[in-house]
């Protein structure tokens, strides 16, 4: 198939525009995290940012690519998340839109590439996807504990450990202030890795 006449053309450009806006929202909800002392989540969402504009350059390259260069702009009419900018429900939301182009949007693109001969596409919307689920996890799992109030408690004994100096502590609750550097809380990692799989 021509890719200039593709579905799947539209779909990278729409991709690529959902990829750009995920890395702009969680840069500014980086920034607010920030702005609470939550140096930690603040990294977190840097990092979720920096995937998510790879994945924005993985589109935009196989446009460039399949197009021999021939594509100048391509018209797309999308749906985009837009939410009021609350770090812990932005979170659960984000968790969800994470999600659904996990599960729904992406496999689907990916089916239509297949379809019509662009099988590197299609691997690369499969990828991307499995990446996508795995930040709908970590997103809501964190969102659930800041919403509770646990992003520092457990139930039982946790090492807590300072980002700043490595100072550790075991504790079902991180410290308020690093007894070493001082820092406050929001310096303590979240062993995610971990976490997200006991």
């Amino acid at each position: 198939m021509n890719f200039n006449e593709s579905v799947t053309k539209t779909n990278l450009a729409r991709s690529f525009a959902a990829e750009c806006q995920a890395g702009a929202r969680y840069q500014f909800m980086s920034k607010m995290a920030l702005q609470n002392q939550m140096q930690f989540l603040s990294d977190t969402m840097k990092t979720l940012a920096k995937n998510e504009m790879a994945h924005a350059k993985v589109f935009y390259d196989y446009i460039l690519e399949k197009s021999d260069g021939s594509v100048r702009n391509i018209p797309i009419e999308a749906g985009f998340p837009f939410e009021e900018p609350d770090l812990k429900s932005s979170l659960l939301e984000e968790s969800r839109t994470e999600l659904s182009e996990a599960n729904n949007i992406y496999p689907s693109f990916a089916r239509i590439a297949r379809d019509e001969g662009f099988l590197d596409i299609a691997k690369s919307f499969e990828m991307i996807a499995k990446v996508e689920e795995t930040h709908a996890n970590i997103l809501k799992y964190l969102g659930n504990l800041y919403k509770s109030n646990k992003l520092y408690r457990r139930e039982n004994p946790t090492e807590w450990k300072c980002s700043s100096c490595g100072h550790v502590d075991i504790a079902k609750e991180g410290f308020k202030t690093c007894p070493l550097c001082h820092l406050p809380q929001g310096y303590i990692i979240i062993d995610l890795e971990k976490e997200l799989h006991e």
